[in-house]
């Protein structure tokens, strides 16, 4: 079947999918001229959400996992969390 990680990318990418659509509709609705033409900027949004999210979710997964972490990685920190 699927490896823990592969399970807690696909669960991941499933969250970040949602954020990235949210953030393209809010966007696309929120401005005047763009919201003119939501019927066909909106699919996009969605497609573009769609495709995006699986690259954003294995950087994010990847940290999810205590074994990735050493001590000096845990005193140094990282991009998301400083």
């Amino acid at each position: 079947m699927f490896t823990t990680d592969t399970w807690i990318t696909i669960v991941c990418s499933m969250m970040i999918n949602a954020v990235i659509f949210g953030i393209g509709a809010v966007f696309v609705l929120s401005i005047p001229a763009l919201a003119a033409e939501a019927k066909i900027l909106l699919p996009f949004v969605v497609v573009a959400a769609f495709t995006a999210s699986p690259f954003f979710a294995l950087a994010v997964a990847r940290r999810m996992r205590l074994r990735n972490w050493r001590r000096s990685d845990w005193k140094r920190g990282d991009v998301i969390s400083g």
